[in-house]
């Protein structure tokens, strides 16, 4: 499990949209809600008919004759559910909405509050029916999409990867959440691949070369890992972009005006820093004093008209509370984690056409990502560390090129410059001996047992070591499971077939390798 996953809780309200327009039909009456000739979501009584998501319409009726076809609004669907969000964040703060239907929440704050998980999610279930009637399921797992997969059964899952391994790849599927992946998961299954377990025993080398870039994020989250970063970090403050009204905004056709306007505005401040923002935070405060709050996680980077579309939705639901006595006099967006698109290292271009340039190589890098993988576009990144290999963190085209480790910080046993020319992408085994022949190790005092004699490396002759210097010595990571790596550095004697005379060996688990060669 990757160390930044978290439990998650998960609220869904089964069939949302149908939820939202059926407030004039009966409970037992088979409601289908459909945009253009497909079937976006459909109630258990149509579903019981052969009703299904993504079906043509017209072979829905063909399975149904009484279907009521209901029209598609999301403006409608993100409106009606604010209400259920509202009930959740009376139990649980940090409530970030998926998409209308669905709310998020680390579940420690309402795990710990209530006393275990199953309180919790019962206290949440309960609450969200007597404030609003609707009906809702709770899932919680150690990732978003385990999560929101263990809601749409109700279940609290212990062990994320046991509970993800059976389930189908389709699941990996899914376009209301930004996760359209309907190529990539036909291939899987005409390959034979059929659950998410098959395909999270790939090797996931081989699925970046197989498959494409977007696989790999369908492969970590198939193997109960977060989804390889989009490298957020938090914008600095000054990103917030707000505004007053003049006389307070009361209307829904006003506040869509008022959305447009200020997401456009937002989004040209992030770009003027290289910036995408992937969640957002609505904050309103009426003319009577009344506040209001909300924050939106979406899947990709938002776009104006995705940001304009969820400002629109909330102040809609907002407007519609009756407890708001008074229209929104202030407005603000704060972009509340973003991903950063200035650091893909595209200086070698001066002056005039830099920016085309620019455009022209990012889309070859993503082009050739798409082909090999994230990872087969790489930019290096100096931080902090104690050996050279520690201290390069290669990071995917596109990601933020921030260091592993902060290169300020004390590195006690660090090695003194300077720093090998060549790094081996893989150590290379090393026996280093004495004079009689006996293996060179590093005593509890940071000594060598004795004096470096020769040394032999895979398929080479053994050459004599005419120098060395070291051993620097450091117990890493001590509070967990102790790691006690020694370095030293050793000049040998030069031959006719192999010119490296100068190299960096490290001393782990008894086993020299060779870290660093100098030019």
């Amino acid at each position: 499990m990757d160390g930044a996953a978290q439990r998650m809780l998960v609220v869904w309200c089964p069939d949302w949209p149908v939820t939202a327009a059926s407030s004039h039909h009966s409970p037992g009456d088979p409601l289908a809600v459909v945009t253009a000739t497909l079937v976006v979501a459909a109630n258990a009584v149509a579903r019981a008919e052969g009703v299904r998501r993504g079906m043509r319409r017209r072979e829905a009726q063909g399975r149904c004759p009484t279907l009521v076809a209901l029209p598609d609004d999301p403006d409608r669907d993100a409106r009606l559910f604010e209400p259920v969000a509202a009930a959740v964040e009376e139990l649980a703060v940090g409530v970030e909405i998926i998409r209308p239907g669905i709310v998020a929440v680390p579940a420690r704050g309402p795990a710990g509050y209530f006393g275990t998980e199953e309180s919790a999610a019962e206290r949440i279930i309960d609450r969200v029916a007597e404030r609003t009637g609707a009906e809702c399921q709770v899932g919680i797992a150690d990732t978003l999409f385990a999560a929101v997969l263990a809601a749409k059964k109700g279940l609290l899952v212990g062990e994320t990867t046991e509970f993800l391994a059976p389930l189908s790849v389709r699941e990996l599927h899914r376009p209301a959440e930004g996760q359209d992946r309907a190529e990539l998961v036909d291939l899987l299954r005409r390959l034979g691949l059929r659950t998410l377990g098959a395909f999270a025993a790939l090797p996931e080398r081989d699925v970046a070369g197989r498959f494409g870039a977007d696989a790999v994020l369908a492969h970590r989250l198939a193997s109960g890992r977060q989804e390889r970063p989009l490298a957020r970090r938090r914008p600095p403050p000054d990103l917030t972009i707000s505004d007053t009204f003049d006389p307070p905004v009361d209307r829904v056709d006003t506040a869509a005006f008022v959305a447009r306007t200020l997401a456009e505005r937002l989004h040209n401040a992030l770009a003027a820093h290289g910036l995408a923002c992937t969640r957002l935070g609505i904050h309103a405060a009426t003319a009577a004093g009344q506040e209001r709050e909300r924050v939106w996680r979406c899947a990709e980077p938002l776009t104006p008209a995705g940001l304009a579309d969820r400002v629109r939705w909330q102040l809609d639901g907002w407007l519609r509370d009756a407890r708001l006595s008074a229209g929104v006099a202030t407005l603000a967006l704060t972009p509340v984690e973003v991903i950063d698109g200035t650091t893909l290292q595209l200086d070698l271009w001066r002056g005039e056409g830099r920016a085309e340039a620019d455009e022209r190589a990012a889309r070859a890098m993503v082009h050739v990502q798409g082909l090999l993988g994230p990872d087969a576009v790489v930019t290096p990144v100096l931080g902090g560390g104690r050996g050279p290999g520690e201290r390069v963190r290669y990071v995917p085209w596109g990601d933020e090129r921030t260091p592993a480790a902060d290169p300020d910080a004390p590195w006690p046993g660090a090695l003194p410059a300077p720093s090998p020319a060549t790094i081996p992408r893989t150590p290379l085994p090393a026996r280093l001996t004495d004079d009689d022949g006996r293996p060179v190790a590093v005593t509890g005092r940071d000594e060598l047992t004795g004096r470096p004699a020769m040394l032999a490396l895979p398929g080479r002759a053994a050459r004599p070591v005419l120098g060395w210097a070291g051993p620097w010595t450091a117990d890493e990571r001590w509070w967990v499971h102790s790691r006690r790596r020694s370095r030293l550095q050793v000049v040998l004697e030069e031959s006719e077939k192999d010119t490296q005379t100068a190299l960096l060996l490290v001393l782990a688990d008894e086993k020299w390798t060779v870290e660093g060669i100098y030019d």
